[in-house]
């Protein structure tokens, strides 16, 4: 792909715009975006707060802990914190300076305030909508379609965001349509490196980093650790307990950023961390790395493309497919054998449910790691799945749209009634 071509801009602005750091899960922290927003729009401190979130924020809340404060979880936490000491324009590192006196006070405003929760009746999977009072003033911000789209900001009647959006599911750009398994492979194989060299450096200093946070601290279910003791040092256990290991740390409080890819955080872990595992044990060049991780995170935005950003369908499946052609290509893989890879691996692990951000999604993590590299593996020994074999549909485009429109209509009930099941058992 030339230098010169739009689309290779157009990659270029896709990988700028879904690469970007977050401190903690990215639910909780524009649950707190928007609750900084809401108190920076008020100009005080607001006695009264309600807070309406569609059903996928709340699954994906409910059970993770929110950076910056002393290990607390759930809602009213996450948007309390972002009133009492966020940084509204430091958007989903909103927490990222928060002290240890200003973490005291989440307390005792939790304790004076009035803060309420309510379930969104809108169609969008991700709805986000904050109402703050002080005596006479009301401010009020909604969150529509992904983290950071602010569609509305009011201030006692006056419009001060008014962005046009829908209350059903949101769109993806535009500029996504133009992602295919053939043009991503081109793309990483013709990019100027030093053209996506700071983003992926970024990405791969902030996943590592938390990483071996997880590998080196207590969290969760310690996942990454559990994996390096019971299966020894290979470079393919590595690459899923490095990558497991980075949510277990961020799922359960780590204070660290995370640069991440379609909106999650998890996502963007193991679409990276896997990648420069291999990368590493294989001695290729740094110019090599930086390719195999274009085409690891463009061809999981690709795939997350058609699903939408929450759904019943673990985001992890789509990373893990992500880094399995990212390793296929380390290992000298073009097109035919990066599309063989993806459609293998989303055969192989497309029913893994999404029932919330929490400790659990480290091991899921694995899995979806496994599965790109076994995809891979198939892919090296001559072996694939084809078209007709239970979701398989000849051709990767096909497949990958097949996938989506299950994750993305047919699992619609299926989420409904995990979120019911999550909320019984509260």
């Amino acid at each position: 792909m030339r230098r010169d071509d739009p689309i290779y801009q157009t990659y270029i602005d896709i990988l700028r715009e879904e690469l970007v750091p977050a401190m903690g899960c990215t639910e909780p922290i524009a649950v707190a975006y928007a609750g900084a927003l809401a108190r920076k729009t008020l100009g005080c401190m607001p006695e009264h707060v309600e807070l309406t979130v569609s059903g996928n924020i709340i699954k994906n809340v409910k059970s993770v802990i929110v950076p910056h404060t002393e290990g607390r979880k759930g809602l009213r936490t996450a948007v309390a914190a972002g009133i009492c000491y966020g940084d509204a324009d430091r958007e989903l590192e909103v927490l990222s300076d928060a002290k240890p006196e200003q973490q005291a006070e989440l307390d005792g405003y939790l304790s004076s305030a009035d803060v309420a929760v309510r379930e969104s009746d809108a169609k969008c999977p991700f709805d986000l909508r904050v109402s703050a009072r002080a005596g006479e003033d009301e401010a009020y911000v909604r969150i529509v379609g992904h983290h950071t789209n602010v569609v509305q900001i009011r201030r006692n009647g006056e419009m001060l965001v008014d962005k046009p959006f829908t209350d059903d599911a949101v769109q993806a750009p535009e500029n996504r349509k133009l992602l295919t398994v053939e043009r991503i492979v081109d793309f990483a194989d013709t990019v100027v490196v030093d053209d996506v060299r700071e983003i992926l450096q970024r990405q791969m200093d902030c996943n590592l980093a938390i990483s071996k946070a997880g590998m080196e601290g207590s969290y969760g279910a310690s996942i990454g650790k559990i994996l390096m003791k019971s299966y020894g040092n290979t470079v393919q256990n590595r690459a899923k307990a490095w990558a497991a290991a980075g949510s277990d740390a961020r799922m359960n409080g780590c204070e660290l950023p995370v640069v991440i890819n379609s909106g999650s955080g998890n996502q963007g872990i193991t679409a990276s961390v896997p990648v420069v595992v291999y990368a590493r044990e294989l001695g290729v060049s740094e110019d090599t790395m930086f390719r195999a991780l274009t085409l690891s995170n463009l061809i999981t935005i690709h795939l997350k493309t058609g699903i939408g950003s929450l759904s019943a369908y673990c985001g992890a499946t789509s990373a893990g497919a992500g880094a399995g052609a990212g390793i296929c290509y380390l290992y000298g893989g073009k097109y035919r054998e990066v599309a063989h890879t993806v459609v293998n691996a989303l055969a192989i692990n497309s029913g893994m449910l999404c029932d919330g951000a929490k400790a659990s999604c480290a091991a899921k993590i694995a899995s979806a790691v496994e599965s790109g590299l076994l995809g891979m593996q198939m892919n090296r020994h001559d072996s694939q799945f084809y078209g007709g074999d239970g979701i398989v549909v000849k051709g990767v485009e096909n497949t990958i749209r097949t996938v989506s429109t299950i994750a993305r209509e047919g699992m619609r009930a299926a989420d409904t009634q995990i979120l019911h099941i999550m909320m019984e058992n509260d």
